[in-house]
């Protein structure tokens, strides 16, 4: 375990879970989901991660194959944190009516993830308006067909500022092993997919992207241009954008600033003044930083400290 090179980016600042359990979610995704956390607090030897369970109603609930599980707590009145994340499974459209607890629920935590049928709740509740996202296979034509003006993609999961959404339990793995990659290093990342048999790619599954993300990686104080980003790849402009856009569902510039930002977020997390935080994230301008903050995290830069 690189546990030295894991520290050096590591924020100490404890990210709070929520995950809310509808009747009849999948036992898979939720392991997915919830394993990859688990395991990077074991690994890394640091509370990285806790997570609490909640319901739409506060009671427990039973999984698809009929396993009882717990709540913690009542969706409508969830205490808040980082992330949220939906599960429910087969029967969703029945559990639109707690639109209303989940849109209180999102202020509290800002970003919500729409794992399996998620996106469904999501779009309901007015959470993806303006936004890209993806749902399971099954679903995606009628999903369409019942929210025609949002911009549904055949991508396994998709990023689009604080809304994520992934199709599938694989999906959700790959998605939550990208939240880890980004905040605490590709080191940790690579040894939650060994642990798990899930090899390096468990990122995204185009070599070419990963390449092209390990140099937005390594250039976040010093952005480089696109163009020069998908030379180093050995790709054009274009074909890097298409490529981003099949594997990741956005555009190389999009992914790139989200990076910048995160390392901007985790530099005011680790007690920097916003001005340091923006030259972490790339940034000249505190102004332009703490705007674009704003704009990716819906909070001011000093909301992190």
């Amino acid at each position: 375990m690189r546990r030295a090179e894991i520290v050096k980016i590591m924020p100490n600042k404890t990210e709070i879970v929520g995950i809310c359990l509808y009747p009849r979610f999948s036992n898979h995704c939720l392991a997915n989901a919830l394993e990859p956390l688990r395991a990077a607090n074991d690994l890394s030897g640091r509370a990285l991660y806790r997570w609490h369970l909640l319901t739409p109603e506060g009671g427990s609930v039973l999984s698809s194959s009929g396993l009882p599980v717990a709540a913690e707590g009542r969706l409508g009145a969830a205490p808040g944190g980082d992330l949220l994340m939906l599960m429910p499974g087969y029967g969703h459209e029945a559990f639109t009516r707690h639109g209303a607890d989940l849109r209180r629920a999102a202020f509290r935590y800002g970003t919500v993830a729409g794992l399996d049928a998620g996106a469904w709740l999501m779009a309901q509740a007015g959470l993806l308006t303006g936004r890209r996202a993806t749902i399971h296979a099954e679903l995606q034509r009628p999903f369409e067909a019942r929210f025609p003006d949002l911009t549904v993609l055949p991508a396994r999961w998709i990023e689009d500022g604080p809304r994520l959404t992934a199709g599938g339990a694989t999906a959700a793995f790959e998605l939550v092993l990208h939240l880890i990659r980004r905040r605490h290093g590709g080191a940790l990342a690579q040894d939650i997919a060994a642990l798990f048999l899930a090899g390096p790619e468990s990122g995204p599954s185009d070599r070419l992207v990963a390449r092209a993300l390990a140099v937005m990686e390594a250039h976040v104080e010093a952005p480089l241009p696109v163009a020069e980003i998908a030379r180093r790849t050995g790709a054009s402009p274009r074909g890097l954008a298409r490529r981003f856009a099949r594997s990741l569902g956005e555009t190389p510039r999009a992914v790139y600033g989200r990076l910048r930002l995160e390392a901007g977020r985790r530099a005011m997390e680790a007690g920097e003044g916003v001005t340091e935080a923006a030259a972490r994230a790339g940034y000249a301008d505190a102004s332009a930083f703490a705007r674009a903050m704003r704009r990716c995290f819906g909070a001011a830069p000093s909301t992190f400290r």
